[in-house]
């Protein structure tokens, strides 16, 4: 059901007066994601018209965007990536790494997205790998994947990597590993090294001249300046932290069902656009145990929900180690062949998006939700030319 409220119905009210009042400080991606947003699932995009074989019912279906900050607009691309996803699970436990950054970097992070994103991401693998090919620890290859989230619960910048990580590697003989049960890699020792590592990669960035700086961070553009800035945080611990092991594989799906095609706010946090602010929920991790409510201003709530607007053909889930995409078929075979594992069936290709639609979701797309019956395609309407709406990019990575 659709909710009361969605960000597409803010976005329709109030998006032509803020990119007014925003004009020169809005980025192309940014435009670009409100347009695909407001468009999404309206006349603009054509659609098609369907009718019940059996009563007669009529409906229309519009097209959706695609775009991947959309929250509409993740289900079947999510729902695929899981099936995918389950085919590569080994019966093995599950670890769950969260690695942050601090607010300084935070804040040069929002200003040069690509780059240091990828920073996080790069810094992020190499300690995971690093310390898990230590004989001090484990002593093996191992393999993750990595999901970048930019956002906190209220909606503020807040960069962070969130691991998943089978619990075992390759020895260098070519032998399974486990680790210990219950306990990955010691988190202190993750924490120095990341901090290092990232610091690093940061240095070598400004130094290659990769990174930009405007504003209030102006100054950091003086080597000195830069160089001064990011002595605190050598000092500092930065927060790496574990959770404790998934209870199965099929809790690692439900997990990565959740997370790994989230978008900043899901419609069903809205409550209410009234009086010039929007309502939703969010959670206070101080006082989990306590649902709040947060009210912005429909600007403000805009602002921090195009924070998160991503570079364009930035990837924000990456795998690493045995299951990069170079090497994940041949070494899982191998683990497999270790573990004394079937290799899993390969389900054929669905012939169409409704077969699909009904092999992910187990129901389908052809039966009328009147009566049940027969729905068949009796029109296809066009989408609306460029001259008659915004400019659309569809983005569907």
């Amino acid at each position: 059901m659709r909710p009361a409220l969605e960000v597409a119905d803010i976005l329709r009210r109030h998006g032509a007066a803020y990119r007014a009042d925003q004009t020169g400080s809005l980025t192309a991606g940014q435009r670009r994601v409100m347009a695909a947003i407001e468009l999404c699932r309206t006349a603009a995009l054509g659609g098609h018209v369907e009718c019940c074989e059996d009563c007669g019912d009529i409906r229309i279906a519009y097209n959706s965007c695609r775009n991947r900050h959309c929250p509409k607009c993740q289900g079947l691309t999510r729902a695929q990536w899981i099936a995918d996803r389950q085919a590569e699970l080994l019966p093995v436990p599950y670890f769950h790494v969260v690695f942050t950054v601090p607010a300084p970097i935070a804040g040069i992070a929002l200003q040069n997205k690509a780059v240091v994103y990828d920073i996080l991401f790069r810094a992020a693998a190499e300690t995971v790998q690093a310390i898990a090919a230590d004989p001090k620890h484990l002593g093996v290859a191992i393999g993750m994947t990595a999901v970048l989230h930019t956002w906190g619960q209220s909606l503020v910048h807040h960069p962070h990597i969130h691991c998943i990580v089978p619990g075992g590697g390759l020895s260098p003989e070519g032998r399974w590993i486990a680790c210990r049960p219950g306990f990955f890699l010691p988190v202190r020792v993750l924490s120095r090294l990341y901090r290092r590592l990232f610091l690093a990669r940061l240095r070598a960035a400004f130094d290659a001249g990769r990174l930009g700086f405007f504003g209030e961070l102006a100054g950091l553009a003086k080597p000195a300046v830069f160089a001064a800035h990011l002595q605190p945080l050598r000092r500092i611990e930065w927060i790496v932290y574990a959770k404790r092991p998934f209870g199965g594989p099929q809790q690692v799906l439900d997990y990565l069902g959740r997370y790994t095609h989230r978008v900043a706010i899901a419609n069903s946090r809205l409550i209410a656009l009234a009086d010039g602010k929007v309502h939703f929920r969010w959670k206070d991790y101080r006082h989990p145990q306590r649902p709040k409510i947060m009210a912005l201003p429909v600007g403000e709530f805009i602002r921090r929900f195009l924070l998160h607007v991503l570079p364009d053909g930035f990837r924000r889930i990456r795998h690493f180690g045995f299951l990069a995409n170079a090497r994940r078929t041949a070494k899982l075979a191998l683990i497999r062949s270790l573990l004394d594992l079937p290799e899993p069936e390969t389900a054929p290709e669905p012939a169409d998006y409704r077969e699909r639609y009904a092999r992910l979701f187990g129901r389908s797309l052809d039966i009328c939700p009147v009566c049940g019956g027969h729905l068949i395609e009796i029109a296809v309407l066009k989408r609306a030319s460029r001259s008659a709406a915004r400019p659309f990019s569809c983005d569907s990575s």
